[in-house]
């Protein structure tokens, strides 16, 4: 099933839900250029490309709702909630990061607004996602927990045994496959059989929507189909969202595995680009306005870049601060 997108005319909802795709796509695109410059200490997982699946099913979401993100964390985490100075200042190593610089990039998160942090191990979330759900629905608090994994953590088992124990208890989790059309190097079509990973939700009894994954409304309207009808009690709902995206897989991918052609093809279907135009289109904005959310977007990221620069080193002495383990 494909989602529908209703009429939007709320111009201030449409450049909202523009002004934060261009964050992370800002925010993004300046990682990588640090990351280039040795001032980020790690690899990086950049989500160029596919801003319009975290910005729309975190725009669907309540401020205290949940969500479980992947090794491509950082637009989740923007999306919802998490600040752009936090998360740079993680990256950067530094004691005021999201995780005080015990996460890094694979791992940026915030409880206080809902995100877990990342886990970078491919499909982990999912199950962690049906927790979370399970407590949800004990205390009965009407809260959502939305878990985002890509094409290849689909073949996963966790991901299978999480999504059938959702279904039968009925937990109010939305799962979000950010189908980008390559597991790392390898062509979706090469591991999966079924046309479409949405299918698979039927084995389930649960529903499948197919969601426009670079059309921020599409993704939105899945999203809140999902959300209401989890809300309701009626169990989770497997959203996949076909995008792409327009960097390497990591800093050390060079894209040799896909052709010019193709992705010329997709910058043609770029997020920013299909909201930009329909707000253009419907009168929402002028071109002025979208100058204007430019510069305010490339002054918070200048701050977060600034605050992470100048903020502290951990201590050695924190190192064990915050972990939880067992002394046996």
């Amino acid at each position: 099933m494909e989602a529908a997108i209703k009429p939007e005319t709320d111009g201030a909802t449409l450049l909202d839900l523009y002004r934060q795709m261009l964050l992370i796509r800002r925010f993004e695109e300046r990682c990588n250029a640090l990351f280039m410059q040795g001032k980020i200490p790690s690899t990086l997982h950049l989500y160029i490309g596919q801003e319009a699946v975290a910005v729309g099913v975190c725009a669907a979401l309540k401020p205290d709702d949940y969500l479980t993100s992947t090794h491509r964390p950082h637009g989740h985490a923007l999306a919802k909630g998490v600040s752009a100075r936090a998360i740079m200042a993680e990256l950067y190593a530094k004691a005021t990061g999201c995780c005080k610089a015990k996460g890094g990039s694979m791992h940026v998160g915030d409880m206080a607004v809902g995100m877990v942090p990342a886990i970078a191990i491919v499909g982990a979330g999912a199950p962690i996602a049906a927790g979370i759900g399970l407590s949800a629905k004990m205390r009965r608090s009407g809260q959502v927990v939305a878990s985002f994994f890509g094409d290849g953590g689909a073949n996963e088992g966790a991901l299978h045994e999480a999504m059938n124990m959702a279904a039968i208890w009925r937990l109010p989790v939305i799962y979000v496959c950010e189908n980008n059309l390559y597991g790392a190097s390898t062509p979706v079509s090469q591991v999966i059989a079924v046309e479409h990973i949405a299918d698979r939700a039927a084995a389930y009894g649960m529903p499948g929507v197919i969601a426009d994954g670079n059309d921020v409304l599409s993704v939105r309207e899945a999203a809140r189909e999902a959300a209401e009808r989890a809300r309701r009690g009626e169990g989770p709902t497997l959203i996949e969202c076909k995008t792409y995206r327009l960097c390497g897989h990591s800093r050390s991918d060079a894209c040799g595995y896909r052709s010019r052609e193709e992705e010329a093809q997709w910058r043609e279907r770029d997020p920013l680009l299909i909201q930009s135009r329909r707000i253009l289109a419907m009168n929402a904005a002028t071109q002025e306005d979208l100058d204007r959310i430019e510069q305010e977007v490339t002054a918070e990221i200048d701050d977060a870049v600034a605050f992470a620069e100048t903020s502290p080193s951990p201590r050695a002495e924190d190192a064990l601060k915050d972990v939880f383990w067992e002394d046996r």
